[in-house]
């Protein structure tokens, strides 16, 4: 038995912890949001009032937050992690971040005496509660190897991505990858559609195919097709277009900071921007499909 804490307890950060609790193992979670607390009650998690309070017997601490200065804050606050683990705990930061802020996690904690994973994952919510995460580790090899260990309970595979910041860069160029391949599967399934084909027909003539991709599994962006696809549900984020914003930049940021032109992404970034320029930040990413289609409704999609 491992004692957690879990700091963040959103629509990734419930569902995992529960599946920690359900494995057996003790979580203490913390988050601001009252609908969180909430939800991560209902799933066994024992929350309490403060960051100070999860970390205090924690062996692992888990963070799971938005942005990059979220993860920064949560460690090095008055009342934050580094100032009340334990000294030898093991931090899994799981959040999706710039580099910068992992490199800066990974300097600063043998600073405060406590060891850091970068432990990004892949797979939505779909894969929180179902517990088939992809989870791509950082580190020490020794850390790694341990957090492989942490992580089971979660994941469908997990992989020792390599040193420091291997596990961020890992993920980083995945989403990028994962949003590329929805601007695909926007295109194909309208085309297809449009040249009259069967939409659960073409799906699964592009499973057993070249077009095959997990955005085109998972996220399909026709009603009726893929029931895990927020198609289904006027599009109601599992992964909000803001947030993917966020997720892309990084990456469109990374090419350019190697001086790559990541052509392809720079794309997918100005999709996801003109939903939030249009007040659909907080519907789902795959709505970037209704481009494919201008002056059609959501519904007519």
């Amino acid at each position: 038995m491992t004692r957690f804490a879990w700091i963040g307890l959103g629509n990734m950060g419930a569902p995992m912890a529960g599946n920690l609790v359900a494995s057996g193992h003790p979580v203490r979670g913390y988050d601001l949001s009252d609908a969180a607390r909430e939800d991560a009650r209902k799933v066994g998690v024992d929350v309490v009032g403060s960051i100070a309070e999860a970390v205090a017997d924690a062996d692992v601490v888990v963070t799971m937050l938005p942005k990059g200065q979220h993860v920064r804050d949560v460690l090095s606050q008055d009342g934050g992690v580094f100032s009340n683990a334990r000294p030898g705990t093991l931090i899994m930061d799981s959040s999706t971040v710039d580099i910068e802020t992992s490199r800066w996690c990974h300097e600063e904690a043998p600073k405060h005496g406590v060891r850091f994973v970068d432990a990004p994952v892949s797979g939505g919510t779909s894969g929180a509660a179902a517990a088939t995460l992809a989870f791509m580790i950082g580190g020490s090899e020794a850390d790694v190897a341990e957090a492989l260990e942490h992580v089971k309970p979660m994941s469908g595979k997990a992989f020792a991505a390599g040193g420091p910041t291997a596990g961020i860069a890992a993920k980083i160029a995945n989403n990028m990858m994962l949003f590329i391949t929805q601007m695909a599967a926007s295109e194909g399934s309208q085309l297809a559609k449009h040249l009259g084909l069967d939409p659960k027909t073409f799906w699964e003539i592009t499973t057993a195919s070249s077009g095959m991709s997990w955005s085109q599994q998972t996220w399909y962006p026709v009603a009726g097709v893929v029931p895990s696809a927020a198609a289904n549900n006027n599009f109601e984020a599992s992964f909000r277009a803001d947030l993917a914003i966020k997720d892309v930049t990084l990456a469109v940021d990374a090419g350019k900071a190697a001086g790559l032109h990541l052509e392809a992404a720079s794309l997918a970034q100005e999709q996801l921007h003109r939903l939030r320029d249009e007040g659909l930040g907080d519907k789902d990413c795959t709505l970037v499909v209704k481009y494919v289609t201008p002056g059609k409704s959501q519904a007519e999609i």
